[in-house]
Formats: structure tokens, C-alpha cells, sequence
């Protein structure tokens, strides 16, 4: 293909049309419209080889300029994975978003505390996206038991599948891995049963739920939830691996279930303090 074709509007749109019917509507119709307004007439007529950080530094720049942060942060991720795609095809041999680190050029937020999404209708928009995941199938299948357990991030991730009570559906976190070191019982909805059941033909035969991706004898990299979020285009400041903790505490506050018994199954707080409930 000449240069023409391979201008960055044009593989932009390419990338745009393959990755759209996987999103919710809401999020594939705020991309094309940040992609129409704040990337194609920049450097969309552009061939792709031509591009480099310094283009890409300008146009988060500008962004930001007008005090748009987080589109900033999404805009960022949305040309890079745009540039990877590119270098997939063999158009490109390099991603340039990788040569420009967001930090010097952003200048830092008051991060939220451990931020999260609880507006129910993002909520569903959220778990629309996990459920359009198409990174590795067991970091789709924590991030569906991360919504429907609420555990801390490091429980998930060192989840053995010996914690597990099929028969009894409950799941047996013992004390040593807990934050207030007691054991904690999950009671695990139909739901939750399906995804262990779904990928258990896969790690099952090992000690993790959710093995490292470079080898089963070790648990999920820490790191892994929280970059399948920012693929699926939320930034660290909108929602973390935490977050479905918060998300989980506000939605069922709002939903009238008392509260000792919510942050029982937090796990917050000694046992003796909740006794009652």
C-alpha cells in the first residue's frame, strides 16, 4: 500500500472498526468522537512512519492545555494502541507513544483515593467492557470475580484453587493471606461458580486460580488488573483493581443492605466487632 493509505486517520479508523463491537456504545461512541476531534485533524493526514513522541507530546499537550486531563490520559492510550496495531500489521516497526512518558508531560492529580466507578449506569458500562476484554482469558476471568467478590486485589490474585468448596459454595480465604488475619468466607453466587467452573479445565490442575501469564507456579502479577483496566480505556484515576471494593460498598449501601453485614464481607474490622450481625 502507498503512503496514502497508510495515513494515521486512515489505520486509525481500521483499528477504530475492528475494536468498536466489543465496547459498550457509550464508551465506542466517546472514543470516535475523541479520535474526531482531538487526534484526526492533528495528525490524522500523516503517514504513520512519519510520527514520532514530539508529534504525539504536542497533541497531548493541547489536550491537556484546556484543562481536559483524563481525555489527555485516554487519548494517550487510544494512539497507542493505534501505533501497536500498526506495528502488528508490519506498517510500523516502533509504538513512538512508548518513547514519551505521561508523567513529565501531565502534570500530577489529586489522585482519589483507590478510585472507582459507582454510578450505576458507569457500573454497567464497566462491566460491559470486561465482558468485550479480549486480553488472556483468566485476567477476563478475575476481573468478572472481582466484580462479583469484592476481595483486595492481592487476595484475588493468590486465589488456590484448595480455597474452594464447590458442594458448599464458599470460598476460604485462610487467615495468614488476610489483612486482619482471620479466615474470611466468600459465599459464592451462581455466577461466580460458572466463571471458576469455566476456567478451571485451564489452571485447574495447578495451585492458582489465576497464574502468572509466564508460568503456573506463580499467582497474577500484581500489575495485571489495573492494565486490563487501562486498556479497556479507564484511567487510574477513574478505576482501579481496588475500586470493585468501593463500587461494591456504595451500590449496596444504596441498595439498603445493612451495613455491619456489608463490611463483614469487606472484611473490614475484627470479627468481634460485628458479632451482632
Amino acid at each position: 500500500a502507498g503512503l496514502a493509505a497508510n495515513t494515521f486517520e486512515v489505520i486509525g479508523r481500521e483499528w477504530y472498526a475492528k475494536t468498536a463491537p466489543t465496547l459498550a456504545e457509550n464508551t465506542r461512541d466517546k472514543m470516535l468522537r475523541r479520535l474526531e476531534t482531538d487526534v484526526f485533524p492533528w495528525i490524522g493526514a500523516r503517514p504513520l512512519s512519519e510520527l514520532a513522541a514530539s508529534d504525539l507530546i504536542k497533541l497531548i499537550e493541547r489536550i491537556e492545555q484546556r484543562g481536559a486531563r483524563d481525555i489527555a490520559k485516554r487519548v494517550h492510550n487510544y494512539v497507542g494502541r493505534i501505533f501497536r496495531y500498526a506495528v502488528g500489521r508490519g506498517l510500523i516497526s516502533r509504538d513512538p507513544s512508548r518513547d514519551m512518558e505521561l508523567k513529565y508531560i501531565l502534570p500530577a492529580a489529586d489522585v482519589k483515593h483507590h478510585a472507582s466507578v459507582t454510578d450505576p449506569k458507569e457500573v454497567g458500562d464497566l462491566l460491559r467492557a470486561i465482558d468485550g476484554f479480549t486480553g488472556a482469558f483468566s485476567t477476563l476471568s478475575a476481573l468478572r470475580l472481582a466484580a462479583l467478590t469484592f476481595v483486595r486485589p492481592g487476595e484475588l490474585r493468590h486465589a488456590e484453587w484448595k480455597e474452594f468448596d464447590f458442594e458448599r459454595t464458599e470460598w476460604r480465604i485462610p487467615p495468614g493471606k488476610m489483612k486482619v488475619k482471620e479466615q474470611h468466607i466468600i459465599p459464592l453466587s451462581t455466577q461466580a461458580l460458572a466463571i471458576l467452573r469455566e476456567i478451571q479445565p485451564l489452571t485447574g490442575s495447578g495451585r492458582y486460580v489465576f497464574p502468572s501469564e509466564r508460568g503456573g507456579s506463580r499467582p497474577m502479577s500484581e500489575n495485571t488488573i489495573n492494565a486490563a483496566l487501562r486498556r479497556m480505556g479507564y484511567a487510574k484515576d477513574e478505576m482501579t483493581g481496588h475500586g470493585f471494593r468501593s463500587m461494591a460498598s456504595t451500590l449496596l449501601h444504596e441498595l439498603g443492605l445493612p451495613h455491619a453485614v456489608i463490611e463483614r464481607q469487606l472484611a473490614h474490622g475484627e470479627r468481634n466487632k460485628v458479632s451482632a450481625a
